[in-house]
């Protein structure tokens, strides 16, 4: 028999099982990844593209605060955008880059946005710790963060697309100007921005200048730069300047020698700032005319240059004076109301006031050339109440309004020597006024027959009432308007007296016009605006407009400048020494509520207030020649001391010699010289009246005057006759 072959080998059922569910599982695998590597490739895709919306050319631009400059150059102080200095990299302190890649990203130069190393580190720390203890952003990736503000939540999309931006970031710009844009950009507490503004504050010197230690701790704060804040917690920002300077060490920047130098280094923090001013009144004025001047969008994010009119020498002088003047008025017997001594002992430092209980001043001075401002003071303390009275404080402006009333009836035919009776206001004599209206003079007396210059010398009211009945209200009115004061006064006879608001920066420049030859040029804070580059938005351009003729300016200064020699304003040369060709007019309120003194040289205007907030007696007998004159003579020597006086002398109107009547303010005649009432006067040719006085009987005389053409208007008595027809 044959042999029969020997059967063929089987495998086990179960072993080829298995092979066929490897097989499976390996195609699983492979088909796992595939998706995983697509997904991946479709994620990085989509974020990439994502990441390419962002402008990384505006990485840099980082808002400023901007900076304000007085007329000299002069920084006066900073607003708008954020609390930043920005420097370049060069102008760091080497000591702070070390300690800031030692803490934040020491492979900062070896990665390309994003360190896969510190990436496995965090997420086996996390792992071990069961908790996220570590992060693994980059400085790169924190920038892509800080620099855009939709990058800020705590989302999965959010890390994607930052780390997407991080690596177009480190393609774009080298490793130094990603470093300098972020040293710049980085908060570190206190509202500081940057490391400049952070070293000034809390070192009190340049960003340069830092020693390891202190590099060391603001390095340190970094992370959480409000906890840290070595003005809030000084322990443990001295605890988080350590850890720097062990991984300083443990990196191999610094040696152990020099660790233990920085660790042991007295730490000198300058002092904390106080509570923020803002920069005054002045910079709270400057503020609110750049937000009229230009759009929000140009000023939001600061990073200007604002060149101002002001004077910053004249502006601490200002400030000074009003605080020592206000503070011996406090002094005065029978002063009841609370001293600013006293409020400051109860203050806390922090808290605004609506209305400050002590007394308060204001004043305004402008080149009168320009109308620029050189100085503005809207009160004695900025901290304690932002409210600003130079420009939005309306009191009742008093005897100040005077000059103008007489102005008006000096440009309607009036003259200097013209009589005016001084005498008790009868019932029905003042057109519009009530019929027990009769105010009284300031000394409770009535003089006669008095000169027109002597009822402003010596600021008799019931004459001022009669000088503006003659002229007329509207006239008066009309002219306040022009000056730029009583807008919305109501239309009353006690306007001619002061009834009507006013603010120190309005009645300044309406007192320009005295010394400016009857034009008024609009006053202004803010010369010109320029962006860093030097481009100009904006630039102020003179505007003026003439509210006076300048012969009536003229007799207006000579009569303004009696009030100063002899009249209600002579303490400022009996007293105060002031020497130089000078004008204006003292202002005191029903009661003493509201003390003005408004005055002018060639070359400055200034107006001063002195009152409470709430309207209330200052202090018995508180004329404005007492409280309001010491800040003004102060204030103004000050502006000659700098140099705003005139390049030379004043050029006066041509004159002529005229002979006048008193009593109609026309060409004397014989009779007037009989009857005693004529008299010489100089006059510039525009105010030389037109016809001879018919006032009194007999032949009429020649005019002593060369021969001009002349308006054959009515003349002034005639046209008052008319009135009261």
């Amino acid at each position: 028999m044959k042999s029969q072959p020997p059967a063929p080998h089987r495998p086990p059922v179960h072993s080829s099982r298995w092979r066929r569910w490897a097989r499976f599982l390996l195609l699983c695998l492979m088909a796992g990844s595939l998706l995983v590597t697509i997904t991946i490739a479709v994620t990085l895709g989509v974020y990439s593209h994502l990441a390419k919306q962002y402008d990384l050319s505006k990485l840099g631009e980082m808002p400023e605060r901007t900076v304000v400059l007085d007329a000299q150059g002069e920084m006066l102080g900073r607003m708008h955008g954020e609390n930043r200095i920005v420097v370049p990299l060069s102008q760091v302190s080497p000591f702070f880059v070390k300690a800031l890649l030692a803490r934040e990203d020491s492979r900062f130069y070896d990665h390309g946005g994003i360190d896969y190393v510190g990436v496995a580190r965090a997420a086996v720390r996390n792992i071990k710790d069961r908790r996220v203890v570590q992060g693994a952003s980059t400085i790169t990736m924190q920038l892509a963060r800080n620099s855009y503000p939709d990058l800020n939540d705590r989302s999965f999309h959010r890390k994607m697309l930052e780390m997407m931006l991080a690596r177009r970031i480190e393609g774009y710009w080298t490793k130094d100007q990603i470093l300098e844009h972020y040293v710049n950009r980085i908060f570190f507490g206190t509202n500081l921005y940057g490391i400049q503004r952070a070293s000034q504050v809390y070192f009190g010197k340049h960003a340069s200048q830092l020693n390891m230690s202190e590099a060391a701790l603001i390095a340190g704060i970094i992370r959480s730069p409000v906890r840290f804040s070595p003005f809030r917690n000084f322990d443990g920002a001295l605890k988080e300047r350590d850890d720097v300077l062990k991984r300083m060490l443990a990196t191999k920047v610094i040696t152990t020698e020099e660790e233990l130098a920085a660790r042991y280094a007295d730490i000198a923090l300058h002092a904390q700032p106080a509570f923020q001013s803002q920069g005054g009144y002045a910079l709270d004025a400057v503020r609110r005319d750049l937000d009229r001047v230009l759009e929000d969008h140009e000023i939001e994010d600061g990073g200007l240059i604002v060149y101002t009119t002001l004077s910053q020498e004249l502006q601490t002088l200002a400030e000074q004076s009003v605080e020592k003047r206000l503070a011996v008025v406090e002094k005065l017997p029978g002063y009841k109301h609370p001293t600013k001594a006293a409020f400051d002992a109860t203050w806390d430092g922090t808290q605004e006031v609506a209305s400050t209980p002590y007394l308060q001043g204001a004043v305004t001075i402008l080149d009168n050339a320009t109308g620029g401002i050189l100085a503005l003071v809207g009160g004695r303390d900025y901290r304690q109440s932002k409210y600003n009275r130079a420009t939005q404080g309306q009191r009742q402006i008093g005897s100040t309004v005077k000059p103008f009333v007489y102005a008006t009836a000096i440009a309607s035919g009036f003259l200097p020597g013209t009589f005016i009776d001084d005498a008790p206001i009868q019932p029905g004599e003042i057109e519009g006024a009530g019929a027990g209206w009769s105010p009284q003079n300031s000394d409770g007396k009535f003089t006669g027959q008095q000169t027109l210059m002597t009822g402003l010398v010596q600021s008799r009211n019931t004459m001022t009432i009669r000088v503006g009945n003659y002229a007329g209200l509207d006239r008066v009115l009309h002219l306040l308007g022009d000056a730029g004061i009583g807008n919305s006064a109501e239309r009353t006879p006690q306007i001619f007296i002061g009834n009507l608001g006013g603010t120190p920066r309005d009645l300044t420049s309406a007192f320009s016009i005295f010394p400016n030859d009857g034009i008024r040029r609009r006053p202004f804070l803010i010369d010109k605006v320029t962006d860093k580059a030097g481009n100009i938005l904006y630039s102020t351009s003179l505007l003026e407009a003439d509210v006076v003729s300048p012969g009536v300016a003229h007799l207006m200064r000579r009569i303004l400048g009696q009030v100063m020699d002899r009249g209600t304003a002579a303490s400022v040369r009996s007293e105060h020494k002031f020497k130089d060709p000078a004008g204006g007019k003292t202002g005191t309120t029903n009661d003493y509520k509201d003390a003005w003194f408004a005055g002018y040289t060639d070359r400055v205007t200034c107006a001063v207030w002195v009152g409470l907030d709430k309207p209330q007696t200052i202090v018995d007998q508180g004329y404005g020649s007492r409280l309001a004159i010491p800040i003004w003579a102060d204030v103004v020597k000050k502006a000659v001391e700098l140099g705003y006086i005139p390049a030379g002398p004043r050029v006066e109107p041509p004159l002529a010699a005229v002979q006048l009547c008193h009593l109609s303010s026309q060409l004397a005649t014989p009779a007037c010289h009989a009857s005693g009432t004529a008299y010489d006067e100089k006059l510039p040719y525009d105010l030389i009246p037109q016809g001879n006085c018919g006032a009194h009987q007999g032949v009429i005389a020649s005019p002593q005057y060369e021969d001009r053409p002349r308006d054959r208007s009515p003349g002034l008595f005639n046209r008052i006759r008319g009135w009261f027809r």
